[in-house]
């Protein structure tokens, strides 16, 4: 059998493709390629999207947002003082983007204006809070990207 260019182009298409067809089935069965999705229930989540839009927008109406802030004890955050604190009801959760096994939510139970998650729950590095709760039967949603 003789070796030409027909003969070479042949040899270089099914060494492509093997190639590829080889980096295809790697990806696809490794483990360590594996991809999740970025949250449980991502789908289910993105239904109550335009619930969250308009708790998002009902929050722009209070004269004083959520405030957080970072103290020796831990990650302060303050609401608003125009409410009883009793009459505050939710849930405060902190995601952490490059690792889902930080990620934590814990309910709000206030005796005061304040709540405090405790420094050695969170590492430092990016954190997204997001601040659901209620006050006499309204929604408000707070969401920010924080570095502790």
């Amino acid at each position: 059998m003789k070796f030409n260019w027909g003969t070479g182009i042949v040899v270089a298409f099914i060494a492509f493709i093997s190639f590829i067809l080889y980096f295809v089935i790697t990806m696809s069965t490794n483990k360590k390629y594996e991809h999740d999705l970025v949250i449980d229930n991502y789908y289910g989540q993105e239904l109550e999207f335009q619930n969250a839009i308009n708790k998002e927008i009902h929050s722009q109406t209070l004269k004083q947002d959520v405030v957080w802030k970072r103290t020796s004890e831990g990650l302060l955050i303050e609401f608003p003082k125009n409410f009883k604190p009793e009459d505050i009801t939710g849930t405060i959760s902190l995601y952490r983007p490059s690792n889902k096994l930080l990620d934590f939510e814990t309910a709000i139970q206030l005796s005061n204006h304040t709540f405090l998650i405790t420094e050695k729950r969170l590492l430092e590095g990016r954190w997204n809070l997001k601040v659901d709760w209620k006050v006499n039967g309204e929604a408000y949603l707070y969401k920010k990207e924080i570095v502790y």
